[in-house]
């Protein structure tokens, strides 16, 4: 079974940073893209930031030069690394694998104070 646990979440104040992970279970991970989307109340889920298999990565405008993702294969985990955070970064985050895109795990909050 397929499964993904996100953590790292938590209140941060504006300009501060976050390290979110997302562990991953019940298949190898390695051969997979991986993303994190973002979801606040109402809205659409949107794609924050993917890392292909090689380790190539594309962000959305909005978060790029602030947030950067990353992956270790051999601990099924993938990073995101958030850096100079701002109150509309304020979302629920969820990791997702490409190849088992059905697959979500339960989120993190990310909440950023101005």
């Amino acid at each position: 079974q397929v499964q993904l646990v996100e953590s790292g979440g938590g209140l941060v104040q504006a300009g501060g940073s976050l390290r979110l992970s997302c562990a991953a279970s019940g298949r190898t991970f390695s051969r997979s893209a991986m993303r994190w989307f973002r979801q606040a109340p109402g809205k659409d889920r949107e794609l924050v930031a993917t890392i292909t298999s090689g380790g190539i990565t594309n962000y959305a405008d909005s978060v790029k030069g602030r947030f950067t993702i990353s992956r270790d294969n051999a601990k099924n985990t993938v990073y995101l690394q958030m850096n100079s955070l701002k109150p509309e970064d304020t979302d629920v985050y969820y990791c997702n694998a490409l190849l088992y895109s059905y697959v979500w795990g339960q989120g993190t909050q990310v909440t950023v104070s101005s």
